[in-house]
């Protein structure tokens, strides 16, 4: 697997609407992009900072998996997203072959329509791994 960068951090948020004016009054940035993923259960909302993203987590649904993460751990980071050169599914392959716990066997649809999946905390050391491709 050959990762290139940072692709985002996702980081889950009770309210995007309270969670953008710190990202943008106080740090500065701007929010690009604000988009809802049926079949993930969040709303998302993007910033640019250099190379990387930064991704706003707000559950759609008390029973999502964000939703959860905040009831468990409160707001803050929930995951890294690593962009691959060689395709989601190829690493999906490559990880399994070594003993990683997959969530997704194969990719699917993400925000800003990239290739993602996701690896499971158990086998990452307890952080939510992101793989991630554009289409």
């Amino acid at each position: 697997m050959k990762i290139s960068h940072i692709e985002h951090l996702g980081i889950a948020v009770k309210s995007l609407q309270d969670a953008i004016p710190y990202y943008e009054n106080m740090l500065g940035l701007k929010c690009y992009s604000i988009e809802e993923v049926a079949d993930q259960r969040v709303k998302t909302a993007f910033f640019q900072v250099g190379q990387t993203k930064i991704e706003l987590l707000e559950s759609t649904d008390p029973e999502g998996a964000v939703a959860k993460f905040i009831d468990k751990k409160g707001e803050g980071v929930h995951h890294v997203a690593f962009a691959v050169e060689d395709g989601v599914d190829n690493a999906l392959a490559e990880v399994a072959g070594k003993g990683v716990q997959l969530i997704d066997k194969q990719g699917r649809r993400g925000a800003e329509g990239l290739t993602i999946a996701f690896l499971h905390p158990k086998s990452t050391q307890g952080v939510l791994t992101e793989l991630c491709e554009k289409n």
